[in-house]
């Protein structure tokens, strides 16, 4: 199994985040258009949280603590 490297991983997420963030709509009209936008959504929203978190491993779990707040809470 390769090393895990933990830096490597939060920064793919954060590109992967950018990336949706960035591309373009298809050639797609009406219901499916929707639907693209909806989940390119869900896509950016799950990639930027993972991308934000913090890490460390806590009794051999990797923990990742994604803040949810502006405030830091």
């Amino acid at each position: 199994m390769a090393e895990l490297d933990v830096d490597a991983l939060l920064e793919r997420y954060r590109k992967r985040a950018e990336a949706v963030k960035d591309r373009g709509l298809p050639p797609v009209a009406g219901d499916e258009r929707q639907l693209f936008i909806q989940q390119a959504e869900l896509d950016y929203l799950d990639y930027s949280l993972v991308g934000s978190a913090d890490w460390t491993v806590e009794e051999g779990h990797l923990v990742l603590r994604i803040p949810l707040g502006t405030d830091g809470t």
